[in-house]
């Protein structure tokens, strides 16, 4: 069976044509299951005994996050997100606050930014958003700031940055890096040499909304002045356990633990191979319809799509009708995704491995008659 076969069998009949991966995945049967057990077991045997009966679930789920970050498992603290992982880290970052990124960055990433006092300025990049690394290097060799921070996989444009190559300059500056793998965790590869990384469980992953992860390098990790509980206290925690929220929902991290599971048994460089070839199918399918323009390369080896109107479209409007008209599921990205690159909204398309030539090529013609009729 096919991994694309393997994908759909294990999962509940969708309704429509879901294209909005890198919104939310859809859960396999299993997840939802083992998250659903869970939750049984805690009303069966009370939540704290619960809980101790899961430890191996989400130290083997610690384990599989240490897997695709090259980070050590017992430096990954489980969090609810994305957002709260980028909080956690830069709430207790010590000393000098500054920070770069580049000019599309995350807009949520850049308010979590601003909230934890750090400055913020600009890393070179091309005309298409992705990073200049030779560029970048003289910049942070000439200035550098106490953390660098690149989003491996933007959530307005499918481009891959170059992660390694800029882990390898900040290495040898001295310098953290820090990688936002909401996109890229299931989808690139994240092992790339970061001092942290941190990501979502609900996207390229497939597992449960309400749970992520953040993989701490102990040397960092050494440095880190969490706030809770006080460190006056003389608390005897170590940093990772005072990052690790106990009041959780923890049927989601056991869900998320398998979730992990499923994508490294199915083999994390077979879904990067074919999640880069639905990528070209779907800007192959999409070329030619009127009224919108496909802004990666055709060979960019993500399966995010992302879609411009050239004649007044409104991305909105034509999400609303797909999904009404055809049950079609993509994703409306605005300004505040990116607000100091993103200039007009867009559509987002971003299929996962189960993917079909044929229902590529039935979105293309419902994108027309959406177009025609929002």
């Amino acid at each position: 069976m096919s991994l694309a076969e393997q994908w759909r069998s294990g999962r509940p009949k969708v309704a429509g044509l879901h294209l909005d991966s890198a919104a939310c995945s859809r859960q396999s049967l299993a997840v939802i299951d083992a998250t659903a057990q869970h939750a049984r077991h805690e009303a069966e045997v009370g939540g704290y005994v619960a809980a101790e009966a899961a430890a191996p679930v989400l130290d083997a789920g610690r384990a599989a996050v240490a897997a695709l970050t090259g980070l050590p498992s017992d430096h990954v603290v489980f969090t609810t997100g994305a957002n709260h992982a980028l909080d956690l880290l830069l709430s207790s970052w010590p000393g000098q606050r500054t920070l770069a990124c580049l000019p599309g960055e995350f807009g949520p990433n850049l308010a979590i930014m601003a909230a934890n006092g750090f400055a913020v300025r600009a890393l070179p990049a091309d005309d298409a958003g992705r990073l200049d690394v030779d560029a970048a290097a003289r910049q942070l060799a000439a200035d550098p700031p106490a953390v660098v921070h690149l989003t491996a996989l933007a959530s307005h444009r499918g481009l891959a940055q170059p992660s390694a190559a800029l882990a390898d300059v900040c290495r040898d500056l001295g310098v953290a890096l820090v990688v936002d793998a909401a996109q890229g965790l299931g989808h690139l590869d994240c092992a790339v040499g970061a001092a942290a990384v941190y990501g979502t469980s609900r996207k390229w992953l497939a597992g449960p909304r309400g749970v992520g992860a953040l993989a701490i390098h102990p040397d960092l990790a050494q440095r880190l002045r969490p706030r809770l509980p006080p460190p006056e206290w003389g608390v005897p925690l170590t940093v990772t356990q005072r990052l690790e929220h106990g009041e959780t929902n923890l049927a989601a991290r056991v869900g998320f633990s398998l979730a992990l599971g499923e994508h490294l048994a199915a083999g994390p460089q077979l879904v990067r191979d074919r999640l880069a070839q639905v990528g070209r199918w779907t800007r192959e399918a999409l070329a030619d319809v009127a009224g919108w323009r496909v802004v990666e390369p055709l060979d960019e080896p993500t399966a995010i799509t992302t879609l411009a109107p050239t004649d007044g479209a409104d991305p909105q409007k034509v999400r609303a009708w797909l999904i009404a008209q055809r049950g079609i599921v993509t994703t409306y990205a605005d300004w505040q995704r990116a607000p100091f690159e993103l200039t007009t909204p867009v559509l987002r398309v971003s299929p996962h491995v189960d993917a079909a030539l044929d229902e590529l090529a039935q979105f293309a013609e419902a994108l027309a008659a959406a177009t025609a009729a929002a």
